[in-house]
């Protein structure tokens, strides 16, 4: 799972792995360290309409409803986005790069611009 920050926009990617795994155990976790500080953010279920987040001892964790994550792993559904506030959240499914990249994208998702790529 990675996490982007810009602002008050915050987005959440996730690799087939991930998505698979938060479908099934309903919640998912990263932490990166900084030094002697951690930071931790999650992604859980939760019983709500929308896709909230929350900040709290060093973890930031995006809540995205039951009915959202039953379906995610099930269909070819991108990602959901909400903004609550003046905070935009977005989560979607991680694409391979169309560019050559250094970091491992063997678990992430074809990318639906490659066909169109090739074609033009």
């Amino acid at each position: 799972m990675k996490i982007r920050i810009k602002g008050n926009s915050l987005r959440y990617r996730l690799t087939k792995t991930d998505v698979e795994r938060f479908s099934s155990e309903g919640y998912l976790e990263e932490q990166t360290i900084f030094g002697a500080g951690l930071l931790t953010y999650a992604l859980q279920v939760y019983a709500s309409d929308q896709l909230t987040a929350n900040f709290e001892n060093n973890k930031i964790t995006l809540f995205m409803p039951e009915a959202m994550a039953d379906s995610w792993a099930a269909t070819d559904k991108v990602g959901f986005e909400e903004s609550t506030g003046p905070l935009y959240l977005l989560i979607e499914k991680d694409f391979k790069c169309l560019d050559n990249v250094a970091e491992d994208q063997s678990d992430n998702y074809p990318n639906p611009l490659l066909n169109k790529q090739l074609v033009g």
